[in-house]
């Protein structure tokens, strides 16, 4: 079994099994519970954020002592041992007590990510980001399925003995590739050049950090009542097309990665072409707001395009500014920034809509888009421009 191969079969399952769950926490508490209070389902999924994001820094300390995959198998199964527990857990209590302690031991899966980085040479860093950005979007639609199917012929608290599933099966891909020395292999053929030729910027991963802190809450900020505001424009009240509509961005990734990937424009992240991203993306928020259908599928799908292409771009800057001694560390410090930027733009969210109405999200985050293209210009324009120089492929 090859290794990267491997690793991207463990983000996947990852991801399919623990968003399984996510859109389906209405009915799970009502029918575990008898908890039907929407401000519980929020205030938990609020808990779920804080968890990863105060975890998964621990956890990239912790795996500079300890080889990933060797980490990966025990978080990973005592992980899906407690999501057994989740299941014969008769209080409320007790299962957020053990739900998020769950997830503490679920966040160490994040570390594959810059895993991945490390092992590749920085000309394939914008390809490899942008093959798990799609893979993150195409696990959460299929775990989506996968969890209502499961809640079509199981009761909602049977979910908890089939998430672990994928738990244990990242537990026997691990010991498989630890068996047969994959991680030793790994480590050996590490790329030389991936160090940089110029010093590392103290603060530079921070500044990046809060640019996607603003970018991040106001690309979230359109989501939680993107579907009722379809419906209202539309006059349609199916959920399929609701759904079908909502996911356009999600569709529309996996088209910008064939094209990154035929014209090689992956690896830019230039100023001009992030600033140009988030610029896209502020017109595709503006034409949602637009009360007509047609505009607003046009607008779903260039703000999709313009997101991917910005996301991938970020996240490639962090890893042009960091080292691979510190892709782990430094890729914490990011994502518990874009974190804080999704959980902060959960809650403003319903206070704008309760307040202004459903339009007022998309000229907020178009606000916020601006905002995060002056921060950029402003603290990373001339980090930005030496970056390149200092990766050059021998």
């Amino acid at each position: 079994m090859k290794l990267k191969p491997a690793l991207i079969a463990i983000t996947l399952l990852a991801v399919v099994f623990d968003t399984m769950l996510l859109p389906f926490y209405p009915q799970f508490f009502e029918g575990a519970y008898g908890e039907r209070s929407p401000h519980h389902v929020g205030f938990y999924i609020g808990a779920i954020c804080l968890t990863v994001m105060l975890a998964f820094p621990v956890w990239a300390r912790v795996a500079k002592k300890i080889a990933v995959l060797k980490l990966l198998v025990y978080t990973q199964l005592v992980a899906g041992t407690l999501g057994i527990w989740c299941y014969f857990a008769e209080t409320l209590a007790g299962f957020w007590v053990l739900s998020l302690t769950m997830l503490v031991f679920k966040a160490s899966y994040l570390l594959i990510y810059p895993y991945v980085m490390s092992l590749e040479h920085r000309d394939k860093h914008g390809g490899t980001i942008g093959l798990l950005s799609v893979i993150v979007h195409l696990g959460s639609i299929a775990g989506a399925v996968l969890g209502g199917t499961v809640l079509q012929f199981m009761a909602p608290r049977d979910l908890f003995l089939v998430m672990p599933l994928g738990d244990f099966i990242q537990v026997g891909i691990c010991l498989l590739l630890l068996s047969q020395g994959r991680h030793l292999e790994a480590a050996k053929a590490a790329p030389a050049e991936d160090a940089p030729s110029t010093p590392k910027v103290p603060g530079l991963v921070l500044r990046l950090g809060l640019i996607m802190l603003v970018f991040y809450f106001s690309a979230f900020l359109v989501r939680p009542f993107f579907s009722r505001y379809w419906e209202a424009v539309s006059g349609l009240t199916s959920p399929m097309v609701s759904g079908a509509v909502y996911a356009i961005p999600g569709l529309v990734a996996f088209v910008a990665l064939w094209v990154n990937h035929r014209t090689g424009k992956g690896q830019d992240c230039s100023h001009g072409a992030i600033v140009s991203a988030i610029a896209l993306g502020l017109a595709g928020l503006l034409l949602q707001a637009a009360p007509q259908p047609a505009v607003v599928l046009a607008g779903r799908v260039l703000y999709g395009w313009a997101l991917f292409q910005a996301m991938v771009r970020l996240d490639l800057l962090l890893f042009r500014f960091s080292t691979p001694a510190d892709y782990a560390t430094d890729f914490s410090k990011v994502h518990f920034c874009q974190n804080l930027g999704v959980l902060l733009s959960s809650f403003a969210a319903g206070s704008l809509v309760v307040a202004q109405g459903l339009t007022v999200t998309f000229f907020a985050a178009a606000l916020g888009f601006l905002a995060s293209m002056a921060l950029y210009s402003l603290t990373l324009r001339t980090a930005t421009r030496a970056a390149p120089a200092a990766v050059a492929t021998p």
